[in-house]
């Protein structure tokens, strides 16, 4: 993907073209997580019921991940349930997993063509198994794909991230009889969900919260972090070209000095 995969998307002489014609496509962030926010507010303020906020939201996943692609982004990971989502009204987790299955059904073409690689990041097993089945089929159909990762996680909670990786280690430990003595963090990180994929260089936050509510956690530790009080069904191409743009506009010292 190129600028001019962009150009060909967004209309001329507009905002959206000078942010784009801003960004330096050789500074890109590899891999950007987007906690996802603000769909019950969004409802709330249009005096609509909470998950009409989610059917909503499902159009700024669509052009986010287009736009991610298009960019040339090599991974892009959104937080779509938490483990604690499952504390919500019975109907509003129905409806989320309901809208879930008909994004993959009717989206599934847009993500082939645009050569993109769909993976689930969670604890998947514990979901339905009509749920299962269309997360699998997608996965399956777009796995021959060479272009953006896109992940969702899906019953996703951090430190149960962390907490599977420690399992997962251990019993290789057992197994292989290695020294703990000699485990590093190269040992936990290749058991995490996301393990053979960069770290998020950029955390977007949307609904202006400043919190990373138990997302990611050991993978943004050297994350530069930016947030929009826009609410998550109103994010379109251009705030990600606006974050895009802000990290190219920042020095990462990842704990270090920069010289002066």
């Amino acid at each position: 993907m190129s600028l001019q995969d962009l150009l060909e998307v967004v209309p001329a002489g507009t905002s959206e073209e000078d942010l784009l014609r801003a960004i330096d496509f050789e500074r890109l962030p590899r891999h950007v997580a987007i906690i996802m926010d603000g769909n019950g507010r969004w409802a709330q303020l249009r005096h609509k019921h909470r998950v009409e906020g989610h059917r909503e939201g499902i159009h700024a996943v669509r052009d986010t991940v287009e736009t991610a692609a298009r960019l040339g982004l090599e991974v892009l990971t959104l937080y779509a349930f938490s483990i604690e989502n499952w504390k919500r009204p019975e109907s509003e987790v129905a409806t989320l997993m309901g809208l879930l299955k008909h994004y993959l059904r009717s989206e599934l073409d847009m993500l082939l063509r645009n050569n993109i690689r769909f993976r689930v990041v969670g604890r998947g097993q514990e979901l339905d198994p009509d749920v299962r089945g269309e997360l699998g089929r997608a996965e399956e159909r777009t796995a021959p794909n060479t272009g953006l990762q896109f992940n969702i996680a899906l019953n996703y909670g951090g430190r149960a991230e962390i907490v599977d990786a420690v399992k997962r280690l251990y019993a290789e430990v057992q197994l292989l009889g290695t020294n703990p003595e000699a485990l590093d963090e190269a040992d936990i990180a290749r058991h995490l969900y996301t393990a053979g994929q960069p770290d998020p260089d950029l955390l977007i936050r949307t609904s202006g919260e400043l919190r990373v509510s138990n997302f990611l956690l050991w993978q943004i530790a050297y994350s530069e972090i930016w947030v929009t009080d826009v609410l998550w069904p109103d994010f379109r191409r251009r705030h990600l070209l606006q974050a895009t743009l802000d990290f190219q506009k920042r020095e990462r010292r990842y704990g270090g000095i920069v010289p002066a």
